[in-house]
């Protein structure tokens, strides 16, 4: 069995300072940075995994030619595809056009040559994340799709005498919590297609759990509660068809985006027990000190695969997904209403990415309702530079009207959610709501759920640091600088650096 890894570094745009390693200090990763990047996640931090990322971006295709020339002798000691691992993002075709498929296809195979003439390990390259995965057959058009295009090249291009290999691994992102709570049929449908198809049983499958999307889609309590419901019935999928199962978990720093904090991994480790990989995304590299980052990937590394997952008990299956409804139904209700005023500080998030933009012929779109959503690290950056974290969306009202029995059922299954409030409490700003409450009433629902999550979970939301109170006063200077766009992206930067996440 091939070694999994624990850490997985990846390219999400949360970072509020600049890389260490970068020359000019500007925050900003142009996709020329990226080959660097990518070597230094590995022999500078001893991240175990790196993803690829081409969906809804510009991604360097020459990205394995460049690593082996530039990096030699590293990848000669640690050998890509077997000690270390690079992992493609492929495009979504049902979701966006798609020219990058092909293109990253033919890098994967273009690369287990290049690997075999350098006498490094091969094939490098033999897995590949397929993001907002809905149904198995998608998997199985990408890997059908990989077969024909390695049988096409070994046909046509004869000049290579070893054959291809034609099966590429297929990791399910898995976004919506609705098909996260359904994720044990999809896994089921694609063991059974991909026994007929190839004519063998699946070896072993990573499905990989998004954090931030459902989030800014369902909300706080429903993402939350459905990851656990996920995990659970990966692991019974497991048990059942023995076929061997490594999850994954995207998360950013933020609560809101899964809390993955180097000084709060204990918390983090208890609420995602089970999960085999995690994404070590920018603002975890570089908002926090070079030694709190090398602890807490060492922690990592020597606690999470020890983690056992936590099997949601039959009695609890229907009751759980009763409060992933209500808690996914009233965020949406609230947000559609807040969307107005906090729209226009989306577009004014500082760039860490050459990103392709959310419009257009090229772009990919995730909404609530019929609105727009921006993506979820600028949709989380503005909420938090504003004083008022999206965690707390909804979520006081849906607690109140929760049964006894519902509320025991979140503090078996989210027992970090009093600390998740905490942290996040720790950036309201009170007299920001006040203001926003003038121009539009829902904000008084949203101080309602403040005060009613605070009653429920037993907690008081306030700054705990110096830090914590400059926040607040830069926050409130954004709001009254709005029509400043210059000023309001110094201040969303300002206030990212302190709370160490852009979004």
């Amino acid at each position: 069995m091939r070694h999994i890894p624990t850490t997985m570094s990846t390219q999400h745009p949360d970072n509020a300072s600049a890389p260490r390693w970068e020359s000019n200090g500007d925050g900003f990763v142009s996709v020329a940075e990226e080959i660097k990047e990518c070597a230094w996640c590995f022999q500078g931090l001893k991240t175990q995994e790196f993803m690829w990322d081409w969906e809804g971006k510009y991604a360097d295709e020459a990205v394995i030619d460049k690593l082996f020339e530039q990096y030699h002798d590293y990848f000669k000691k640690h050998e890509l595809g077997k000690d270390i691992f690079l992992t493609f993002r492929l495009p979504n075709v049902w979701k966006e056009k798609g020219y990058s498929l092909l293109r990253a296809l033919m890098v994967v195979l273009t690369s287990e040559e290049f690997a075999r003439d350098l006498e490094l390990h091969t094939p490098p390259l033999f897995e590949a994340i397929l993001p907002m995965t809905e149904r198995a057959e998608q998997l199985m058009y990408v890997q059908d799709s990989f077969r024909k295009l390695a049988r096409f090249k070994s046909k046509t291009f004869t000049h290579s005498t070893h054959p291809h290999s034609e099966m590429i691994h297929m990791i399910p992102l898995v976004e919506g919590v609705e098909h996260q709570v359904s994720i044990r049929k999809l896994l089921e449908r694609y063991a059974a297609l991909h026994r007929h198809k190839f004519r063998s049983k699946l070896p072993y499958v990573r499905p990989f759990l998004a954090r931030s999307d459902p989030a800014l889609a369902s909300g706080l309590l429903a993402t939350a509660l459905a990851n656990k419901h996920a995990l659970s019935d990966i692991a019974l999928f497991s048990e059942e068809h023995q076929v061997p199962t490594f999850p994954i978990i995207g998360v950013g720093s933020l609560p809101f985006r899964g809390g993955l904090h180097p000084d709060r991994l204990e918390s983090f480790l208890t609420q995602n027990a089970g999960v085999r990989t995690v994404t070590v995304q920018s603002a975890f590299r570089y908002d926090f000190s070079e030694s709190a980052v090398s602890r807490a990937l060492q922690t990592l590394h020597q606690k999470l695969p020890k983690t056992e997952t936590i099997i949601i008990a039959p009695r609890d299956r229907a009751g759980l997904k009763r409060v992933i409804k209500t808690a996914s139904e009233r965020y949406q209700i609230s947000l559609r209403r807040m969307l107005k005023d906090v729209c226009p500080f989306f577009e004014l998030v500082p760039r860490r990415r050459e990103r392709r933009l959310h419009v257009g012929f090229l772009s990919y779109n995730r909404s609530v309702g019929t609105h727009q959503l921006p993506r979820a690290i600028s949709f989380t950056a503005a909420f938090y530079s504003l004083g008022v974290p999206p965690e707390f969306i909804a979520l006081g009202r849906t607690l109140a009207s929760l049964s006894p029995k519902e509320l025991m059922l979140i503090d078996r299954y989210y027992p970090t959610l009093r600390d998740d409030v905490l942290e996040a409490g720790r950036f309201l700003n009170k007299e920001n709501i006040a203001r926003l409450q003038k121009q539009n009433r829902v904000w008084a629902s949203y101080s309602q759920d403040i005060e009613k999550a605070e009653h429920i979970l037993g907690v008081t939301c306030a700054p705990r640091s110096t830090d914590d109170a400059v926040h607040g006063n830069l926050s409130s200077n954004l709001l009254l600088q709005k029509n400043d766009a210059r000023a309001v992206r110094e201040l969303i930067t300002r206030t990212g650096v302190l709370r160490r996440s852009l979004g």
